[in-house]
This record gives C-alpha cells, sequence and structure tokens, in this order.
C-alpha cells in the first residue's frame, strides 16, 4: 500500500514539475469557504492510469508554455472532468496542454472546486479567465485570444462560462475583478448535464445565447450514456445563429481523453485541430 501512495504521490509531483507554475486564484478568503485552505487530495479511485484529485478548497491552475519557436499567442483553460466530485489532472489535463503546447498555445489546468461544488466552480473558471488576462504579458499571450476547452463536467462547465461569462457569480475581489471572462473560443468535450430541462430539453441556465456567444466546437460518442447533452446544446447554438461545429461518432463511450486505442479519443483531437485552425487560428 506504502508503495502504491508513493507513485500516485510521485504522479502528483510530476504533474506540477511539468508546469512551469502554479497560480492560485484567490488571495484572500475563498468564496463561499469556511474551511482552511489546503492542498486537493487524492481521491479513493485511482484507475486506469488517471490521477484524480478531490477535496479541493484552494482553487488553482497549472501553467503549460510552449516552446518559444511556435508560441503564437493564443491560450486555453482545460477543465478536467469528474462528475465535479474530481479532477482528472493528467488524462483530461496535463495531457490535453501538451497536445495544445505543439500547437503554440499556452495552456492552463484548472483545478477547481470539488467535491460537487458547482456555484463555486462557475466562480472558479470565471476569476481564472481574469487572472490569467491580468497577467497576459507575463505568459506573452494576447488577452483577447483566451478560450476554455473542457471534459464531462468540465465541458458542462465550459458550457456555463459561454453563456453566463457576463453573470455576477461572485462579489469582486480586486481590480482583476473587472476584466471580461468571456472566452474567445470553446470547446465542449463528451459533455454531461446540458440536458437538464424539462423532458431532457437544454438545461435553462445555458439559455442565454446571442452573438456573443464564442464559437463552439462539440464532440461526443453515440454510444456515451450522456451524448444527447452535445446534441441539445449544438442544436440551440445553431438556433441562435452561433458558429458551432459538432461531431457525433459512432463509438467511444464516456471518459476517454485523448488517448490511444478509444476510437472516439483518437478522432476529436483531428477534428479539433482542423476547427481551430479554420475558426479560431485564421478568424482573428
Amino acid at each position: 500500500m506504502k508503495y502504491l501512495i508513493t507513485i500516485f504521490l510521485f504522479s502528483i509531483l510530476a504533474l506540477s514539475i511539468k508546469a512551469q507554475n502554479k497560480v492560485y486564484l484567490w488571495p484572500g478568503a475563498v468564496p463561499g469557504e469556511t474551511e482552511a485552505k489546503h492542498e486537493p487530495v487524492l481521491a479513493d479511485n485511482q484507475s486506469g492510469n488517471v490521477t484524480r484529485l478531490t477535496n479541493v478548497n484552494n482553487p488553482a491552475f497549472l501553467v503549460y508554455e510552449p516552446q518559444k519557436s511556435v508560441s503564437n499567442g493564443y491560450s486555453v483553460i482545460i477543465c478536467p472532468g469528474g462528475g465535479y466530485l474530481t479532477l482528472a489532472m493528467n488524462k483530461e489535463g496535463s495531457e490535453v496542454a501538451e497536445w495544445f503546447n505543439k500547437m503554440g498555445f499556452t495552456a492552463f489546468v484548472l483545478q477547481y472546486r470539488t467535491p460537487d461544488k458547482r456555484t463555486g466552480a462557475l466562480q472558479d473558471l470565471q476569476r481564472a479567465m481574469r487572472v490569467i488576462r491580468s497577467n497576459a504579458s507575463k505568459w506573452k499571450i494576447d488577452p483577447d485570444k483566451l478560450g476554455v476547452i473542457g471534459f464531462s463536467a468540465g465541458a458542462d462547465l465550459g458550457a456555463k462560462l459561454s453563456t453566463e461569462y457576463d453573470v455576477k457569480t461572485y462579489p469582486e475581489v480586486d481590480a482583476i475583478d473587472k476584466i471580461s471572462c468571456h472566452p474567445a473560443f470553446a470547446m465542449i468535450i463528451y459533455p454531461g448535464y446540458l440536458d437538464m430541462g424539462p423532458g431532457k430539453s437544454l438545461t435553462p441556465e445555458l439559455s442565454k445565447m446571442d452573438n456573443n456567444t464564442p464559437v463552439t466546437f462539440v464532440f461526443q460518442a453515440a454510444d456515451d450514456a450522456s451524448g444527447k447533452s452535445s446534441l441539445i446544446y449544438a442544436d440551440a447554438l445553431r438556433a441562435a445563429k452561433v458558429s458551432v461545429e459538432c461531431h457525433l461518432v459512432p463509438k467511444g463511450g464516456h471518459g476517454y481523453g485523448m488517448r490511444p486505442g478509444n476510437p472516439a479519443a483518437e478522432a476529436w483531437p483531428k477534428y479539433a485541430e482542423v476547427w481551430l485552425k479554420e475558426n479560431v487560428l485564421n478568424s482573428h
């Protein structure tokens, strides 16, 4: 058991070493939190070579910068999934950051609040957008070219940011909170919870869509039990005349990240890279 715990702790350490920096979001009290700030803990379930964190009450993001030779000024916040209970920090975090780095993006992997703190998670994502933009010169990024990608629960979080970017979810902490948290683009990968309205319709909180809703990429597998989320959300974006690209592939299930061996995991990065080049990189 001690040997296994050592391996898991080393895995966490490796994430921090690979990331160039870790930035905490809230300089003082975290909105709605009463417990003293502490570091996240490993979840009980560490199966499938997935490093899962939980009990996050001092939210932060890990910074992954690309090689200077390929850096393009674009950046993205990555929201790992885990049902709002845990965060899959490698499979839906650092591994995705590496992929973005190769394309020239600076990537920020978000450690948002868990377990089951959905209001707090959106507060964390809004605050992260603002903190990153306020430090744009530090990371040599364009503050207007910051987007979001999320997986599973993290995809739900990305959809909420896309439609509730101007909703004040917490009292202003400092001048940073006057900065916009509107994402330049959104990538919604195997989402859940987007069809929580009456009769499995669009979740009501997501209904505010207009010409300011960011261009969006949506991907899911048809055999995913949450598969209707993508279809409902993409159709609502289409109806609101928001630029959206939606892919539904036959097989893949749920929670595959971008690891080889799963047809959906191998498909979405290929579609997404083309979409990014045509709708994000060449449109600004």
